[in-house]
């Protein structure tokens, strides 16, 4: 094995370490032009950032409040549906957050981004290699995370839409269940077989909410066709007044529940038909409560059910 002779190697110049000292006089002309400038930079963003944040707490804060008062001032139908869908309550504080927390988050994003950038050029430091980069590596992560960024995209409208909350029963088409947690990008729910189902935002191509707005209660009852119309509807819209001024079921319906009248006739049987607007997820009570008041009045007033067939049986009415 050949020996290297070291000392056959040129040895590589030292440079002057006074020629690259930095002066006073430098550092100071560096300070009050691209340091102050820096600092200058650092102040404004600081400064955006707080002006920014406040602003959009305003807002939304402004924004949600006016469509709760508008809501709540539109009567008892409006003080209802505030209740039930949350509008002055938890869902909308968490809706406020939610939003406000995102906006602040972009703000912050793009203020600082341009602050650094800012500072970089200020510097010296070339940015076209590295918005190259920047690039190049924006678009490879979006051709990788296209499902992702659907997901996100997804979860934001739907926040700031408020097209469902927790709590609401929505049919995602895939699962129908009560929402239990949202996400930007997924949305978790239950069932009614107690399955958690977990639902990615961007496959979500159209929803149901069951919770949304009020329900309609409708309650169908039927009498001996024999029996007299006026009498029938007169007994079960008394029913239906009753429970209209009940203290107890008065917070569950938007409106008093309204008679409509004969609803079909089919042989011996006629079908006098009841509908009720109720706050979301409350119709299911109000009819069966509808059903009972029902079969109470009109059994104490005699009124005969309908035959039930060839096999015979009650015609109606306690004996």
């Amino acid at each position: 094995m050949p020996v290297t002779d070291i000392s056959a190697t040129p040895l590589l110049p030292v440079p002057d370490l006074r020629l690259v000292a930095v002066t006073w006089e430098q550092t100071q002309r560096w300070l009050t032009t691209v340091g102050l400038r820096i600092l200058l930079t650092l102040v404004l963003a600081v400064v955006a950032v707080w002006f920014l944040r406040r602003l959009i707490n305003r807002v939304v804060a402004t924004m949600t409040s006016k469509s709760a008062r508008r809501l709540a001032e539109s009567g008892r139908a409006g003080k209802v549906l505030a209740t039930a869908t949350g509008m002055a309550g938890e869902r909308q504080r968490q809706r406020v957050e939610t939003v406000g927390s995102l906006l602040r988050s972009i703000v912050t994003f793009v203020v600082v981004t341009l602050a650094t950038l800012t500072i970089m050029a200020l510097l010296g430091i070339p940015l076209g290699p590295l918005l190259a980069s920047a690039g190049v590596a924006g678009v490879a992560l979006g051709f990788g995370a296209q499902s992702l960024v659907k997901d996100f995209l997804a979860g934001i409208f739907m926040i700031m839409e408020d097209q469902y909350g927790v709590g609401d029963v929505v049919d995602t088409g895939e699962a129908i269940g009560t929402v239990e947690e949202v996400t930007l990008r997924i949305t978790r729910l239950r069932d009614a077989s107690g399955v958690t189902w977990y639902v990615r935002n961007g496959e979500i191509i159209r929803i149901g909410n069951r919770s949304q707005g009020y329900s309609t209660a409708i309650v169908d009852m039927p009498v001996s066709y024999a029996e007299n119309v006026d009498r029938v509807v007169g007994i079960i819209r008394d029913v239906a007044d009753g429970l209209g001024q009940s203290p107890e079921w008065s917070d569950r319906l938007v409106e008093p529940p309204q008679v409509l009248g004969v609803e079909s006739i089919v042989g011996m049987t006629m079908t006098i038909r009841t509908v009720a607007q109720c706050a979301p997820g409350e119709h299911f009570a109000v009819q069966r409560e509808l059903r009972e008041r029902m079969k109470t009045a009109l059994d104490a007033a005699g009124v005969k059910a309908p035959p039930v067939g060839q096999l015979g049986g009650p015609v109606g009415g306690p004996p």
